[in-house]
């Protein structure tokens, strides 16, 4: 694993790869494959595709089904924010819980907790719209110009 792949994680795990992907096909600008987009952002194509899935349930990437399918974004990389990702990504798994009885001041500050990290996460959505595609895309110096082998399998 690479360093920069043991970073900071903030949000749901499959958030840096949405990001990753989304950037590739904006700089690509072309129709991409599940498993060309997997080995520029280096996951496994059937994971990529569960990802691939929810950004284009919430309208970031479009899909052309058949041998000649592909991948493109949705709408341009300026007008898709990283909370538009996240909020894509974010499922709704509910924790394992252990069945111990805290009793009611147990149960009343699992409340005032629960209410603190669901405020914790709206700020963290609030700041990640303030960033697009487009500008995650403008910090990095991409070394490949043109389209990388366009759509081979899906």
């Amino acid at each position: 694993m690479s360093s920069a792949n043991r970073g900071i994680q903030i949000g749901p795990p499959r958030f840096k790869i949405a990001v990753h992907t989304l950037v590739w096909l904006s700089h690509s600008g072309c129709l991409l494959s599940s498993a060309i987009i997997a080995s520029q952002v280096n996951s496994h194509a059937t994971f990529l595709r569960r990802v691939l899935q929810s950004l284009a349930a919430a309208g970031l990437v479009e899909t052309k089904e058949g041998r000649d399918g592909g991948y493109t974004l949705g709408r341009s990389a300026d007008r898709i924010t990283l909370g538009d990702v996240y909020l894509a990504v974010k499922t709704e798994v509910p924790e394992i819980c252990e069945n111990v009885d805290c009793g009611e001041v147990g149960e009343l500050l699992d409340l005032q907790l629960d209410k603190i990290l669901l405020e914790a996460e709206q700020h963290t959505i609030e700041y990640l719209r303030q960033f697009t595609i487009e500008d995650v895309a403008g910090r990095v110096e991409f070394f490949a110009d043109s389209c990388p082998n366009a759509v081979l399998d899906k």
